[in-house]
């Protein structure tokens, strides 16, 4: 009896440990994949968009989607995200570039509390202004999950990712530290969350997935 039970086991954790070998394999390639989505620098630096979304979440997007504007790069800035009270001045106040002859220039959202919230609250900007190209500014370790929530919400907009590069983050060599691959494999597994999400909801057209 004692031995047909040992058998029992085998049998059991034997395809178990290679479905968890398989799952493993399959995650690990899918890092690789996604790694090679973050990016390295900016490859389109000079061409002109409607707008410019700054995500936040550091004064590094703030200033690069200031100086964007501020050399004409678009015609109108969001900040999508700001804490709801704190206003346009007090952004400005924290930036290194703050023209103050922009602020007619620039939106504020309130509503996003996360990427999800950054894109729909972008996709209803984009309703009202009309605007057919953005710019995006956000971190290099974030773009890939930003544009993946920002071209499912606005299908019909052109988006041209401009990263900036948070000098804690060591993107290069991310396995020599700790903080940045516990960074980079978070924001791969909420990657594969989103798509999973957003393939769910193209599957079955439910609109609480949306």
């Amino acid at each position: 009896m004692q031995h047909f039970a040992k058998k029992r086991k085998r049998r059991f954790f034997g395809p178990l440990f290679f479905f968890c070998l398989l799952v493993c394999a399959i995650w690990s390639g899918g890092f690789v994949a996604f790694m090679g989505l973050v990016p390295d620098n900016v490859e389109d630096e000079n061409g002109h968009t409607d707008g410019i979304v700054v995500l936040t979440g550091g004064t590094e997007r703030l200033n690069t989607g200031l100086r964007l504007l501020s050399d004409k790069k678009a015609n109108k800035l969001l900040i999508s995200g700001v804490y709801h009270g704190v206003e346009l001045e007090e952004l400005l106040s924290l930036s290194k570039e703050s023209p103050q002859e922009l602020e007619c220039c620039i939106d504020i959202g309130h509503e996003a509390d996360n990427t999800r919230g950054n894109a729909k609250e972008t996709a209803d900007w984009v309703t009202k202004t009309g605007f057919k190209s953005l710019r995006l500014v956000t971190a290099n370790y974030h773009m890939p999950r930003s544009l993946l929530e920002f071209t499912y919400h606005l299908p019909y907009t052109t988006i041209i990712a401009h990263p900036v590069f948070p000098e804690h983050v060591k993107v290069d060599q991310w396995w020599r530290w700790p903080g940045t691959a516990a960074l980079l494999v978070g924001e791969y597994n909420k990657y594969l969350l989103v798509w999973l999400r957003q393939e769910l909801a193209r599957l079955t057209d439910l609109e609480i997935l949306k």
